[in-house]
């Protein structure tokens, strides 16, 4: 096809950026990290070529953690991982939709991850979550060049006009004739609601509030959080193994929710929690919803969904996660990395699948798609996105039918990054009554 891209050039680069006020969530605490932004260049079979962008934060402590390793450690072998796949896609480029170009090349990384590992002599081996987020930015920038080149939204780039292959090159025969704009809306939600991250050691009142948190005219409680920008969808990390602080915690942000009602942007609020895979088993989970159900109606009632509750490796006991879903939905995350761990979450009784756009634009398309055919609901979550992966992760967010709106955490730990990006797209940077608008995207590429 016409519209067909071949990369052309590709360079990967690096920024450190510190966090205003450390992040803790199941696996540890983050201070600062690397931003990692792509830019490819390509060329359509027209012969025109256009330059796209992708970003994101490598988070090593939630991709490739490790006890044996340091984050310096860890953070070079993910920029290593980066800088191989860029080389690998342009060394093997040709001509296709990024679709297709991503999924063919998305093998590779296995062997990439493994190479890396043995030439820095690692103590712990990458997995493939971690070689998916190095190779993520690459994927977007992809799309984003895809929908330049051919002066479209990419988003309208995924239907038959524009793809040689449907979706059952990469879902299997059930997809025959289905392409992954089926799946999306033909426009942007015009505002999603945000939610808010609670971390570990977030505080909670104004009176929590010292002289040692930020003074920089940004608030630090939640509830100088919810009186500013009247959220209404909060997501909250819990310990998953010390099942009475979470739900002591969880009881506690409802409660600060509630005495603030008047101030957010809806007549009810809702409540995702998320420990990071750290409680052992299903039994654990449903432990503390019961509790918290026993101890406050308030808490239980603002109950959305259950992120990622278990471990990452679904095959490892093959959790029955059915009994979790019939207190609320429970949604995998982390135990994605492709098409068949998908398929594996339905059977097991997961209720959904969280996109990350860390873990790539083209295999995000692909769950939607799966999952609108299977009934699991999606939800969008982000690793603190800052400028232009939060532009990339709200775009998808609007396109996609998702159970609320999407995570919008970098105002609260990256509220300083990428600020031209941030004054041309004001509306989406700013939250108003609980929602952001997306009136600034542009029609053309992912909308940066």
């Amino acid at each position: 096809m016409d519209t067909d891209i071949k990369l052309v050039d590709i360079e990967p680069t690096f920024a450190d950026e510190e966090f205003r006020t450390p992040l803790k969530f199941g696996t540890g605490v983050i201070e600062a990290i690397t931003s990692l932004t792509v830019k490819a260049t390509v060329e359509n079979r027209l012969g025109d070529t256009a330059e796209g962008l992708g970003n994101i934060l490598l988070s090593d402590i939630w991709g490739y953690p490790s006890a044996e390793m340091s984050h310096e450690e860890r953070d070079e072998a993910m920029r290593e991982v980066a800088r191989r796949f860029c080389a690998h896609l342009l060394e093997n480029a040709e001509f296709g939709h990024p679709i297709d170009l991503y999924m063919q090349a998305k093998p590779q990384l296995a062997q990439i991850k493994n190479e890396v590992g043995q030439d820095l002599d690692v103590a712990t081996p990458m997995p493939l979550l971690g070689a998916l987020v190095s190779a993520s930015p690459a994927d977007a920038a992809l799309h984003d060049a895809f929908g330049k080149v051919n002066g479209i939204c990419s988003y309208d780039g995924y239907g038959k006009d524009f793809c040689e292959h449907d979706l059952s090159r990469w879902l299997g025969d059930e997809f025959k004739g289905k392409y992954a704009g089926d799946y999306v809306y033909g426009t942007y939600k015009s505002s999603m609601p945000i939610f808010h991250l609670v971390g570990g050691m977030d505080k909670l009142r104004r009176d929590e509030v010292t002289d040692d948190d930020p003074d920089d005219g940004l608030p630090v409680s939640l509830e100088e959080w919810i009186e500013r920008d009247g959220i209404f969808c909060f997501k909250v990390k819990l310990t998953g193994h010390d099942i009475e602080w979470d739900v002591e915690r969880t009881i506690e942000v409802a409660e600060v929710v509630h005495e603030n009602r008047d101030r957010i942007g809806a007549k009810r609020f809702y409540i995702s929690t998320d420990s990071n895979e750290q409680n052992p088993s299903p039994e654990s989970v449903i432990e503390y919803a019961e509790k918290l159900r026993e101890r406050s109606d308030l808490a239980y009632r603002s109950l959305l969904y259950f992120e990622q509750p278990t471990e990452r490796d679904l095959n490892e006991h093959r959790f029955d996660m059915s009994e979790v879903a019939n207190h609320r939905p429970v949604v995998v995350d982390e135990g994605v990395t492709d098409v068949e761990m998908l398929k594996l979450a339905k059977e097991l009784g997961w209720s959904g699948v969280g996109l990350k756009t860390c873990k790539g634009h083209s295999s995000s398309l692909l769950y939607v798609a799966y999952a609108r055919e299977n009934d699991m609901i999606v939800t969008v979550q982000d690793l603190t996105n800052p400028g232009l992966s939060l532009i990339h992760s709200a775009g998808l967010a609007a396109r996609i039918d998702t159970l609320m709106g999407f995570e919008y955490n970098s105002r609260q730990y990256l509220p300083w990054a990428a600020p031209k990006l941030r004054e041309k797209h004001t509306s989406l940077f700013t939250v108003r009554s609980g929602r952001v608008s997306t009136e600034t995207l542009s029609d053309t590429g992912l909308g940066y």
